[in-house]
């Protein structure tokens, strides 16, 4: 290569220098490459431990040791020395030895939390990014920090070296706790499905890279995740395949995108009051409308168990039948029983979309996978998911405030225990029972200070056989009261739901509440909207929207026994709750402490949406813990869904 293409080169790269530099400035930071030791605080490495000579990613290699040798670069390795300075020279040098043979002399590198500081060899890396390169060799020391549990990076970190111990693999970062975890399961998955002693380098070429390719072809913005939080996000929604191409799951990265794109706005609208049915203008005559006719509007309701089984699908089944009652001829509709609540679900959600179907129902949260699989392939398709997570461009959530009926049963369980101990039968660590836990604790110690709330899980969802066998433990631990399933199995007269009393003596029971769902209102506010055509779906709004109605529109509700409960109660009960649909009082005000005594709201302060759906933490008089959910994967279909971030 002649002189004249090699200062070209150059400048080009310094171009890309300059412009960094600049764009650092303005912001009131520095323009060069960032130095490690500028990083580092005594103190801070633990040790340091040689892994020898390793492939290391372009994109991950960040800045270099000392600040004397960052002087030469800008924040993105690319040179801003003067074209006719000695360093240009030995850069263009370099340039022209690697399009002629490749460079192969490995440099020298620290590693510190998965980023890679140049010791020796920074001109190298220059050009290879300037080329965009993808890997170079590198004679790697890493340097351990000290442990530090409170930092999330820290943590992440350690799970980190144990992940690249079995794997070997540097090129792929989380932005949470845990999902180094996940992600080697599924790497052990992989292993097994290829046998080949060489698996966790084709996990990488065949599934890795070729997402990671994709991927950034589609993300035209910096998102606040990592490519690996993404890759795990689409393994978790499409499962793992042999290897990832272009032909087979572009259109699945791309809706994969399109939905990060959307959380990543951090925006959501959360509808927590009835829904207005707006009036559709009339356009046409009524004569046209005669002419026309309306179309029967096809729905079908998704159950994970039969309604003869399952409190929670019999009363989803209710308010099917309310809506089949309440619009006749308008619509018609279907229940599926029995679906498996693990990815298998997704092929009845495909069914569905395929054969006509207008609207779809998912009324499990364990469906959430793969309900959103299926809405982000059949847009046309208005998918409901029965859950309080995150916010979907493609799937609409719903749920209910459960935890405001839950404060006034904790309020009831607190006046009618006699030992100051109530037992609490908490089904699976989402956060939708822990919040429910805390409202319950918080209504109890309204009414008695010295009361205790003992939880104890089943760690099944919706299963009453389990729910019984922990009540038993709790009444043996010293609870007169116990606070056990929300619903009731139909024909069930053990009356072991809601809050109760056991009698030691007789094993009689003296059932003072329950906390009920009423989704059949729900139903009737979202068909009648659908019907009217003022419904905005997913597809319409680049904000997505959630539904988590309360006591206020009877979506949730308190049923209270009128024999067993005198009229000072019974009167407490109707003030309070009038006054949470009034708005007129907050559960979750502040000052709240957690078990540790952290201090959780400050005095007056309320706790928003974001903070009560992610609770994950118990307050103080909540005697027990909250499981592991990562040790529970055998146990629960729950587990299939954690973590799923998107």
């Amino acid at each position: 290569m002649d002189q004249m293409e090699l200062q070209k080169n150059y400048e080009q790269a310094l171009k890309l220098g300059k412009q960094a530099w600049n764009q650092k400035v303005l912001k009131g930071e520095s323009g060069y490459l960032r130095t490690l030791d500028s990083m580092l605080q005594k103190g801070d490495i633990v040790t340091e431990y040689p892994l020898g000579i390793v492939e290391i990613p372009i994109h991950k290699i960040v800045g270099t040791y000392t600040h004397s040798r960052s002087v030469s670069f800008a924040d993105n390795y690319m040179p801003i020395m003067d074209p006719k300075s000695e360093f240009a020279l030995k850069w263009m040098h370099l340039y022209d030895y690697h399009i002629e043979n490749g460079i192969a002399d490995p440099i020298k590198v620290y590693e510190y939390l998965n980023r890679f500081f140049v010791i020796e060899g920074n001109k190298r890396v220059s050009v290879l990014k300037f080329v965009n390169g993808t890997t170079i060799n590198g004679q790697v020391i890493r340097l351990i920090p000290k442990r530090n549990p409170e930092d999330k990076t820290n943590t992440i970190y350690y799970e980190y070296i144990n992940f690249y111990k079995e794997t070997k693999i540097n090129s792929i970062w989380f932005t949470e706790v845990g999902r180094f975890t996940e992600l080697l399961e599924y790497i052990k998955q992989y292993r097994q499905m290829i046998q080949n002693e060489d698996s966790d380098k084709l996990f990488l070429s065949n599934c890795y890279r070729p997402f990671r390719q994709i991927y950034h072809e589609f993300l035209d913005t910096k998102l606040e995740i990592t490519t690996g939080d993404a890759f795990l996000t689409f393994l978790k929604i499409y499962g793992l395949p042999k290897e990832i191409t272009a032909e087979k799951n572009r259109n699945q990265i791309r809706n994969v995108v399109n939905e990060l794109k959307v959380i990543d706005l951090d925006e959501n609208y959360v509808e927590t009051d009835i829904m207005q049915v707006a009036r559709r203008k009339r356009v046409f005559s009524s004569l046209t409308e005669l002419v026309i006719p309306k179309k029967i509007i096809k729905i079908a309701f998704v159950y994970a168990k039969s309604s003869n089984s399952s409190g929670w699908t019999y009363a989803h089944e209710l308010g099917r039948l309310h809506i089949e009652n309440i619009f006749k001829g308008q619509i018609k509709t279907q229940k599926i029983e029995n679906i498996p609540e693990n990815e298998l679900a997704y092929k009845t959600f495909k069914n569905l979309a395929e054969s006509g179907i207008d609207v779809i129902f998912s009324t499990s949260p364990t469906f959430l996978a793969p309900a959103l699989k299926a809405a982000m392939e059949y847009h046309h398709i208005k998918f409901f998911q029965c859950a309080a997570t995150h916010s979907y461009k493609s799937l609409t959530l719903y749920y209910g405030r459960i935890h405001e009926p839950r404060y006034i049963l904790g309020m009831i369980a607190g006046a009618m225990t006699q030992t100051n101990i109530i037992g609490y039968v908490a089904p699976y660590p989402i956060s939708e029972v822990v919040s429910s836990i805390n409202a319950f604790t918080l209504g109890a110690l309204a009414v008695n200070p010295y009361v205790k709330v003992k939880a104890l899980w089943t760690n099944h969802w919706d299963n009453p056989k389990e729910s019984k066998k922990v009540a038993r433990t709790l009444q043996d631990l010293g609870a007169d009261i116990i606070s056990n399933e929300n619903l009731p199995i139909p024909g069930d007269i053990t009356k072991e739901y809601g809050v109760y009393r056991i009698h030691h003596e007789s094993g009689e029971k003296t059932h003072y509440a329950m906390a009920i769902w009423n989704w059949g209102l729900f139903y009737e506010q979202v068909i009648q909207n659908i019907l009217n055509g003022s419904l905005k779906t997913m597809s319409d709004n680049d904000v997505p929207i959630n539904f988590w109605q309360g006591l206020n529109n009877g979506i949730v509700d308190v049923l209270y026994s009128n024999r067993n409960m005198n009229s000072p109660m019974k009167n407490l009960i109707e003030s309070v709750k009038q006054s949470i649909v009034n708005n007129e009082f907050n559960i979750f005000q502040g000052p709240i402490r957690d078990q540790n005594g952290v201090l959780k709201a400050k005095p007056g302060e309320l706790l928003d949406y974001e903070q009560i759906i992610h609770m994950d933490w118990l307050i103080e008089g909540v005697e027990g813990v909250i499981p592991d959910i990562k040790t529970l994967t055998p146990i629960d279909p729950f587990s299939y869904m954690q973590g799923l971030n998107i």
